[in-house]
């Protein structure tokens, strides 16, 4: 982590169903209030609304944009990066975040999944992708049942 400023990728579909929209926003929320920087790919879906969460709570957004327009990003970001990557910015989501929360579940979803526990980075998911790693030497999701639990469990694997 950067001093005691994480920074927490947020990551789920930009067609998101109402469930996991308020979800993503309460999560949005309890990350700012935990004084976080919410890092997400800058577009619609679980991405706007945990943007829109945490910037109701007065936090930080970082969005990496697919493409190469700022404007392309959601309302609530507070930076708006342009990478020209497409989905390749998945992975740079992943490099650039201390650890995962995974809202719901899409391709791209499952991809950041992959390239975070690939790289050691923890994940909390919420309504999100089953990961059976079959080696219990691997890392595994760990999974929370509401937003009010995705503080708690990234404090724990942090300081693990």
């Amino acid at each position: 982590m950067h001093g005691t400023t994480a920074y927490i990728g947020v990551v789920g579909p930009s067609e998101a169903d109402d469930g996991q929209l308020r979800a993503a926003e309460a999560v949005g929320r309890r990350l700012a209030e935990a004084g976080w920087f919410v890092v997400c790919g800058g577009l619609g879906g679980v991405m706007a609304a945990a943007c829109r969460g945490a910037r109701a709570a007065g936090g930080t957004t970082i969005g990496l944009l697919p493409g190469l327009s700022r404007d392309a990003g959601n309302d609530h970001l507070t930076v708006s990066i342009p990478t020209g990557l497409g989905e390749l910015r998945n992975g740079l989501l992943v490099r650039s975040s201390d650890a995962l929360v995974a809202v719901g579940g899409s391709w791209g979803t499952l991809s950041e999944i992959a390239f975070a526990l690939r790289t050691g980075r923890p994940v909390i998911g919420l309504d999100t992708w089953v990961v059976d790693t079959r080696d219990p030497s691997l890392p595994d999701v760990v999974p929370v049942a509401t937003a009010d639990d995705v503080v708690p469990a990234l404090r724990a694997t942090l300081a693990a």
